[in-house]
């Protein structure tokens, strides 16, 4: 993809934090000034381009404690579960894979556009790291899918590859929770709703066209059983807001350099591997982001590194970005006044960003003069998985 050729973005008035309860809060809007180093000189941005858990009696797979098919014992292979034929599983660990390094998984565990020979949608649990190094799937019946059957998984993962237990495991359907969040405080582990699992999404995807498409159970135009929330935003929080943003850009080549910062633990953050991701763009590719500046932007980054974030996004209706982190978290994050021109910038960051397959990002720093940040996030925005 070739360089993104942009103008000037000014953007709007400035509002103040103290009449928040007057008019749209507390960030004023800025452009960034030109300044000696590059690395870290954001240049401004140019122009136009229901599962639950059944061991509490809950609902879980169209079951509940009470039913009469409760307490069926888990179907664990393919080989034996009704409609699924040997083949249609994964179970690898790359060969050059340090298993020690591998300490955070991703996870998903929903129904499939697949039905059994009983006419009962088949689930699957597919699990892998951010590298791919880790890959396994393993289907099941709908009426054994509770945090028993998940935790039993979990550990026969770790037997089977021989790797240490994962320190976090995170998961992007907020409907899974419950049984989620029980099957891995039950073997120790930190359970994380994020919809950053952009490698697992990627494997969906993928699985979709090369396995589920493939099989003769296989119900074309099946919408997913637990869909992907998109919640109203709410208003932000005291604790995440800052005093002035802007729109900015990046060569990539510096965003390399940012993330390198953020993986040695000099600044809070979050990354993201691109060559495992096959994001294909050049090093002076400018990367869109938004800059965000505070007189406590340690603090303002330490609390905003709490949150998984999952992407920012114009809301032209509202004049407003809205920050998107967890599952199923959103908030109104930063206001410009409203008019044709601020419109019109707006729509150039998003298509900036669409120019760059989602990839975008948040800086936070003292100024919007600093030559270094505080906080620095790579985020990478992606439509829902196909099931």
């Amino acid at each position: 993809m070739g360089v993104l050729r942009c103008c000037p973005m000014p953007i709007g008035t400035a509002h103040s934090s103290q009449s928040r309860t007057q008019s749209p809060p507390p960030w004023t809007n800025s452009t960034l000034k030109q300044r000696r180093r590059w690395r870290l000189t954001c240049k401004p941005l140019k122009s136009p381009v229901c599962a639950l858990d059944t061991s509490s009696g809950e609902q879980s797979g169209g079951l509940t404690k009470n039913s009469t098919e409760f307490g069926t014992p888990t179907l664990t292979s393919a080989s034996t579960l009704p409609g699924i034929e040997q083949g249609w599983e994964v179970t690898n660990l790359a060969p050059d894979a340090d298993p020690t390094s591998i300490t955070e998984w991703e996870l998903d565990f929903c129904s499939r556009p697949i039905l059994d020979i009983r006419g009962k949608k088949i689930w699957e649990l597919v699990v892998c790291d951010s590298g791919r190094n880790l890959e396994f799937t393993r289907f099941y019946p709908n009426n054994a899918i509770n945090s028993i059957t998940l935790k039993n998984a979990i550990m026969s993962i770790v037997d089977t590859f021989g790797v240490p237990k994962p320190q976090r495991i995170r998961f992007f359907r907020s409907q899974m929770q419950t049984i989620v969040s029980k099957a891995c405080n039950e073997v120790g582990i930190k359970p994380i709703a994020s919809k950053r699992c952009i490698s697992l999404v990627r494997w969906l995807e993928e699985r979709y066209e090369s396995v589920y498409m493939h099989h003769p159970g296989f119900q074309e135009g099946a919408k997913p059983l637990l869909t992907i929330e998109q919640p109203f935003p709410l208003d932000l929080p005291d604790s995440l807001c800052g005093e002035k943003w802007a729109f900015v850009q990046l060569p990539l080549a510096a965003i390399r350099e940012e993330m390198l910062i953020v993986q040695q633990g000099s600044t809070f953050g979050s990354v993201l591997d691109l060559d495992v991701l096959e994001i294909d763009l050049s090093d002076d590719t400018l990367i869109p982001g938004v800059a965000v500046t505070s007189s406590r932007a340690t603090a303002l980054a330490a609390w905003t590194n709490a949150l998984e974030i999952a992407s920012i996004d114009v809301d032209r209706q509202r004049a407003c970005l809205v920050l998107s982190a967890g599952v199923s978290k959103r908030w109104r994050y930063a206001f410009y006044r409203k008019n044709r021109q601020t419109d019109h910038e707006a729509d150039a960051w998003e298509a900036a960003k669409k120019a760059c397959g989602g990839l975008h990002f948040l800086a936070i720093q003292d100024s919007l003069d600093s030559d270094s940040c505080t906080g620095f996030w790579l985020i990478l925005e992606m439509p829902s998985p196909p099931v």
